[in-house]
C-alpha cells in the first residue's frame, strides 16, 4: 500500500472513532447513570465535608452559633496545648510499638499455617475473627474486664501466687493493654502474608537446601526479601489504621483518656474538643493536622521503600 493509501485509511479509521453510533452513545449514558450515585456520594459524603472542615478549621465554631473567621488562631493554639502534645506522644507510642509487634505476630502465624495444616480454612477463619471484632465496643468492654482488678489476667497470676493490679487503671500499664489488643487483631495482615508466602516458588527453598542453608538462612535470604512488598503493603495500612484508633481507648477509659491521660489518643482528644466542648473549629484544625501527619508518614514509607522493598525487577 502506498503512503497516500495508508493516510486515507488512517483518516477513515479516525473518522469512524470520532463518530459514535446511537447504541454506543446509549452505553455511555447508561454508564454515567450507574456511576452517578458514586459521584453524588463522593461529593456529599466525602469531598463536601472535607472542604467544610477545612473552612471550619479557620473559624471559631461552637455548633451553637454561626462560625466566625479567626484565621490561623486554631493552628497557633495547638502549639501551646499540653494535652494535644501528650495525645501525640501517646498515639505515636501506640503506633510505633503495636504495629511492628502486630506484623511480626501476623507473619509468624502465617508461616506456621503455610506448612499445610489440616483444616487450614478453619484456622484462617478463627484467626481472622479478631480483625473483624477487635474494633468493636463489645471487645473493648471485654478487654477492660479481662485486665481489670478482678479480671482474667489477675486470676491467672493468682494461681502462681502473683498479686495483680488493675492494669487498665494504672497509668504505666493502661496503654500497654491497648497495644496488646491491637496486636491481637492480626488476622487481616496474617491472611495477606499467607497469600504472599504461597506465591514464593518452592524451587528457591529446594536450591538453598542443596547448598546447606538452614531455616534461619532461608527465612533471611529468601522469605523476607520476597515478602517485602507484602510487608510494605501491610505496614502502610496498619499505620494508617492505628493512627485512627478510637473505640478501644474511648471504652476502656470511659471517654476521658485516663488514667492520667495515659490512653488519650489523638482521635479521642479530637472527639472531646468537638463533641464535649463543642469547639468544632479547633477540632477541625486537629483533624487536618492528623491528615497531614498520616500523609507525611505514608509519603515517608513510600520514599524509604526503595531501599528495602524488592520487586521482580
Amino acid at each position: 500500500m502506498s503512503a497516500l493509501g495508508e493516510l486515507a485509511a488512517l483518516r477513515k479509521t479516525k473518522g469512524a472513532k470520532d463518530t459514535l453510533s446511537p447504541s454506543e452513545r446509549g452505553d455511555n449514558k447508561a454508564a454515567i447513570f450507574f456511576l452517578a450515585p458514586w459521584f453524588i456520594g463522593l461529593g456529599l459524603i466525602t469531598a463536601g465535608p472535607l472542604l467544610a472542615s477545612l473552612y471550619l478549621s479557620f473559624t471559631d465554631y461552637s455548633l451553637l452559633e454561626a462560625p466566625s473567621w479567626i484565621g490561623i488562631e486554631n493552628y497557633v493554639r495547638m502549639l501551646d496545648d499540653p494535652r494535644l502534645h501528650n495525645s501525640l506522644v501517646v498515639t505515636f507510642t501506640y503506633v510505633f510499638v503495636s504495629v511492628p509487634l502486630q506484623l511480626a505476630a501476623a507473619l509468624g502465624l502465617a508461616m506456621v499455617l503455610d506448612r499445610g495444616l489440616r483444616g487450614l480454612a478453619i484456622y484462617r477463619s478463627v484467626y481472622y475473627l479478631p480483625s473483624l471484632l477487635g474494633g468493636s465496643v463489645a471487645i473493648a468492654i471485654l478487654w477492660r474486664q479481662i485486665f481489670g482488678t478482678n479480671g482474667l489476667v489477675n486470676q491467672v497470676l493468682g494461681i502462681f501466687g502473683i498479686q495483680g493490679q488493675g492494669w487498665v487503671s494504672h497509668p504505666d500499664y493502661a496503654l500497654g493493654t491497648l497495644m496488646i489488643l491491637n496486636v491481637w487483631t492480626f488476622g487481616a495482615p496474617m491472611i495477606i502474608f499467607l497469600a504472599g508466602l504461597r506465591q514464593i516458588p518452592e524451587m528457591y527453598y529446594e536450591a538453598s537446601s542443596i547448598d546447606g542453608a538452614g531455616r534461619v538462612r532461608k527465612f533471611v535470604s529468601i522469605t523476607l526479601p520476597l515478602l517485602t512488598p507484602i510487608i510494605f503493603f501491610n505496614l502502610v495500612l496498619q499505620v494508617i489504621g492505628a493512627f485512627q484508633a478510637f473505640t478501644q481507648a474511648f471504652v476502656v477509659s470511659g471517654g476521658g483518656g485516663g488514667p492520667a491521660d495515659s490512653t488519650l489518643f489523638y482521635t479521642l482528644y479530637l472527639y472531646q474538643n468537638g463533641f464535649r466542648s463543642f469547639d468544632m473549629g479547633y477540632a477541625s484544625a486537629m483533624a487536618w493536622l492528623l491528615l497531614v501527619i498520616i500523609a507525611a508518614l505514608t509519603a515517608a514509607n513510600f520514599f524509604f521503600s526503595k531501599y528495602w522493598v524488592f520487586y521482580n525487577d
